[in-house]
Parts: C-alpha cells; structure tokens; sequence
C-alpha cells in the first residue's frame, strides 16, 4: 500500500514557497519560516495570497506533488499537477464508461449506496453516544436511510440513482442538526447551504469537503484515472467530477464526524468565524489551522478496510478507492466495491 505522506497547508496570507535543493521553503517577508524536505509531501494547498516560484512548480511536478490553490474560505481556484500519469487506454475506458448511461448507472449506484449506509451510520452513532439528543427523530431518519438502501439493491438509470441520493441527503441533513450537541447558540444546522455557506456549521462542513476533494483527485491523478470525468457528477467545465463521485462515501465518517467533534468537544468556538459583507461565513486564520491539525491528525489514524481486509491510515482511504476504481475499469474487478464505514 502507498506511505501517507504530508500535505502541506499554507494559510500565513503573503507567503512565498521557494525551492532549495530538495526542500520547499516557506518565507514570509523574507523571513524563512519552514523547510520541508520534497519527499515527506504528498500535495500543497495554499490559501488566499500565498504564491510558488516556477523552480518549486518545476521540483513538484517532477515528483508528483500536486499544488492546489484555494481562496481563504477554501474554495478551488486551480491545481498545479505535472504529467498525466498511468495508462491511456485506462483512461479511454474510464471515457467509455462514462459515456455508457447503464455502466455509469451501476458505478453511481455502488457509490451512492455507501453514502446511504455511512450516513446512516453517522445518525444511528448519534444515537449511542448521545442518547438524549433527540433520539426518535435520528432513529427514524436512519430507518427511512435503510429503506433507501434497500431500494438502491436493484439496477435503476442514472437519474433514478440521483433521485435516491437527494432524497437520501434530505433525509440524512433534516436531522443533522440534532447531533451537534455543545454550542447550539454559535453552531446549529437548519439545511446544506455552500457558495457562500451561510452559517458556522456549513462553514466547516465545505471546507472539509474541499479538502477531501483534493485528496481524493491527487489520489486520482496518481492512480492514472481522470477527475474531472465522473460517472454520478457528469461533466462540468472545471468541476472533478470523479472526484466528487468518490467522496460521496468518504465524507460522512471522514468530514461530517470531524465537524460534529470540533464542534461538541468545542475544539473550535463560534467566535472564530466571521459573516462577510455577501452573508458568506468566513473562519479566521486561527480556527483553520485548528480544523487542519485536526483534519491531519484524523488521517494518521488506522482503519480496517473491509474490502482489502487489512489496516491502513484513513488519509490513504482516497488512494486505496481509487485504485479499486482503476482495477474494476481495467477489467480486474467485476464491480467497484466502495467503502462502508464500520
């Protein structure tokens, strides 16, 4: 299995990466603040007004470290990536799938049955460690997921498989408000709003989807697959499509769990976050370095995959998907088997 390596997150506004050597640097009016050997990262993300020289681009590319730039809120402007790796013919029947609505159809409904059933596990979670967080209401959304499940049991055409999606994500977010169990002045969760996210809670919840998308199309990238060709998301201009296929599965146990931990155990406050003149909620420099230590202690933890049958860091979660992805589109596996969260 591929080593976890670091992600490197630069916040400090005005800071320029620069290469010596083998290192990144960091400086910020030139002062050097870090040095980062180039083999411990697995990717840069740079937030806001943070630049690279073409030297430190030319150094990434050569090792595959890609460099993602974000506004400060953590929305995609662009990723840096050196040449496209892995197979084209891997890659011409990622396309082929894609354009062949019943083949994408199963793949979709694979992904989209994990959601289902790792949601359900976030509600009925909820359930045991706060029984008095309005229990019946979260006991009967994870019921309504399961008949969700079941349905999705049976082959359907794609819209019916989004269909199933959308009604399982209104099931899943109309009590997710219930499982925030500390703060409830500062953090509450009325529905999923993003572009802007107008509250705390969606705040945290988007950008730890940014973040996963990274991960999830570096892992892509690395495995020879494309990102921006899905099989659920269709194509976009500028949207990873596969990349936001397969973090369907990954972000109930890896981002929704995360925020409803820094929000109960009260790891982030209320008053880290800011609502800008657009009504868009912002956090300050301090609360996204405490989500991103977080987000990178989370990643380092171990978790038995049930389809590998082995232990493996969750940070390496998007790698190991999409490399079972790459093995069903090559023929090696008869369907995609996603991730279920235990």
């Amino acid at each position: 299995m591929k080593q976890l390596l670091n992600t490197l997150y630069v916040t400090t506004q005005n800071a320029y990466l620069a290469r010596e050597n083998e290192t990144v640097v960091v400086r910020v009016e030139h002062e050097t603040r870090l040095r980062v050997p180039i083999h411990t990262l697995g990717g840069i993300v740079c937030f806001g007004l943070v630049s690279c020289s073409p030297p430190l681009m030319e150094l990434c590319g050569e090792r595959n470290v890609a460099i993602s730039f974000l506004s400060e809120r953590g929305r995609f402007y662009a990723r840096v990536q050196g040449p496209v790796s892995g197979n084209v013919l891997l890659r011409r029947e990622q396309y082929r799938r894609a354009d062949d609505l019943e083949a994408s159809a199963e793949i979709a409904r694979a992904v989209v049955a994990a959601k289902v059933a790792n949601c359900r596990t976030v509600l009925l979670r909820g359930v045991r460690d706060h029984p008095d967080a309005n229990s019946a209401a979260l006991t009967s959304a994870a019921d309504a997921l399961a008949h969700v499940l079941n349905a999705l049991r049976e082959p359907m055409p794609l819209d019916a498989v989004r269909g199933r999606e959308g009604e399982a994500a209104r099931l899943y977010f109309s009590v997710w408000d219930h499982l925030i169990t500390a703060q409830k002045e500062d953090f509450f969760f009325h529905d999923r709003n993003r572009r802007p996210p107008l509250d705390n809670a969606n705040a945290l919840l988007s950008f730890l989807y940014t973040l996963l998308t990274h991960d999830m199309a570096a892992a892509l990238e690395a495995v020879g697959l494309d990102p921006a060709v899905g099989f659920l998301h269709r194509d976009r201009p500028g949207r990873p499509g596969l990349a936001l296929d397969m973090i369907e599965e990954l972000r109930p146990g890896l981002a929704d769990r995360l925020v409803l931990s820094l929000v109960n155990r009260q790891q982030v406050k209320g008053k880290g976050f800011v609502k800008s003149e657009s009504g868009g909620v912002v956090m300050d420099d301090a609360t996204r370095k405490e989500v991103l230590v977080a987000y990178q202690n989370r990643k380092q933890e171990e978790i038995q995959h049930p389809f590998l049958g082995e232990k493996i860091a969750i940070g390496l979660l998007p790698h190991a998907q999409a490399l079972l992805m790459a093995r069903h589109l090559r023929g090696d596996l008869d369907g995609y088997p996603p991730f279920f969260w235990k």
